[in-house]
Parts: structure tokens; sequence; C-alpha cells
């Protein structure tokens, strides 16, 4: 059966519901499935968990999933300049959980990696650590934090074959591949679809086998959040 979609709204056919939670992979705005996320707010589903770096921008990104208020609680690590973002949060329509950026990381890594644990320093005596296992190792103190696993993940990537091997560009690289291999269904949007045997087995950066559908992106803006430039 083929991987390969005909548009990104036949590629979530059949993987969307209620109270599902999603991993929507990019760094700010960089390497964000511009294509499968308003495909996501057309659907129409509710209560969604969204695990991301952040919560997109005004007018472009997870943004439309906020102000659709679809999203009942975000797992992130960066909330920025989203000002819906922090009106819903202080209002109350929205449940966040605040992850250090490292640790948001490696709870995603670990998903995938069938780690259901691991302990790290980061957060140890701080809010962060409230409520969670701590434990001494060579007379140092950790807190314990549990994977990430999502029922969808939905990323972006460069290049990708028949086979479900992707290629990031550069810092679209970013939390991409870990959601690939921490979901139950991973849908890739890429830039070009090339022919098996075209990629290079050692620059591969998802392997096929976390993939079950690519789709050619319909969107590639590509926005810069915040532009700075010199005179």
């Amino acid at each position: 059966m083929s991987k390969i979609f005909a548009s990104p709204e036949l590629a979530l056919k059949d993987v969307l519901s209620d109270g599902m939670t999603i991993m929507s992979g990019g760094f700010g705005l960089v390497g964000n499935p511009e294509s499968l996320i308003p495909e996501i707010k057309k659907a129409g589903i509710k209560d969604l968990t969204v695990i991301s770096n952040n919560c997109g921008a005004e007018g472009f990104g997870l943004w439309m999933l906020l102000e659709a208020r679809q999203i009942r609680k975000m797992i992130a690590s960066y909330i920025g300049d989203n000002k819906l973002f922090e009106a819903l949060y202080l209002s109350g329509e929205i449940e966040v959980e605040l992850n250090p950026q490292g640790t948001l990381a490696e709870r995603i890594r670990a998903g995938g990696a069938g780690i259901p644990a691991f302990y790290t320093r980061t957060g140890v005596g701080t809010i962060v650590a409230e409520g969670k296992h701590t434990e001494i190792f060579d007379g140092v103190e950790y807190v314990r934090e549990r994977w990430l696993k999502a029922d969808l993940a939905i990323i972006k990537g460069w290049k990708a074959d028949p086979a479900g091997n992707v290629v990031f560009r550069k810092t679209a690289r970013n939390f991409n591949p870990n959601m690939g291999a921490a979901a139950t269904v991973t849908v890739v949007e890429v830039e070009e679809i090339v022919d098996a045997g075209d990629l290079d087995p050692d620059c591969i950066h998802l392997p096929g086998i976390f993939v079950d559908r690519i789709v050619k992106s319909t969107l590639n803006e590509k926005r810069i959040e915040r532009l700075t430039i010199s005179e």
C-alpha cells in the first residue's frame, strides 16, 4: 500500500478525532507542518492535547487551532509573543504544561525509544519538580520525567522517498524526527518526493519505518516570526 497521499486533507483522513493527542513539529515557525495544520482546523476536532515547542504566531501555525478553540491543553516550552496563547491561559480556557526545552525534547525522544521515564538535573528545586519523584545519584539530586507519546504526529520535512524515509533541511530538523518516532500515526508533509534510491542512506534523519503517510506540501511560506536585519 502506498504511503503517498494526493493532498493534506486525504493524508489526515480517518486519523483525526476529538480528544486526541497531537505532536506538531517546528521550532518557532521553522519546520512547521504548514499544510497539515489548516486541515485539522477545517476538520473541526476539539479537546485536543497538543505537544509542540510553542503554539505558533498570530495568524499562523498552531495559532489557528487556538483561535478556533480546538486545543484543550498545550504541552510546550515557550509561549513567546503569542498574545492569544497568553490570554487563553490567563482566562483559564486552556491548560498549559510548560517544560524546560531540553526536557521536552528528551521526553519526546524517550517516547519514541520506548523509555517510560528518565532522570534529569533540570528543574530540581524549582516549580518544575513539584509533585515529581526525585532521587539521589552519586550524591546529586535528579527529578524523574515521563515520556511523551501521541496519537498523531504532523511534521514537515524537506525530501522523502516512497518508503517514507525523510530528510530535513538545516534548522527545520528540530523536534520533527523525534516526534515522528513517538506517535501511533505519523504524517509527513515534504517539499519534494523523490524516487526510491535517490536519498543517501547515511543522510536519512527519520527512517520510513516510523512514517505512515507522506504528502507534498501545498504551503511553503516559511515565515520568520521576528525579522531582525542590519542597516
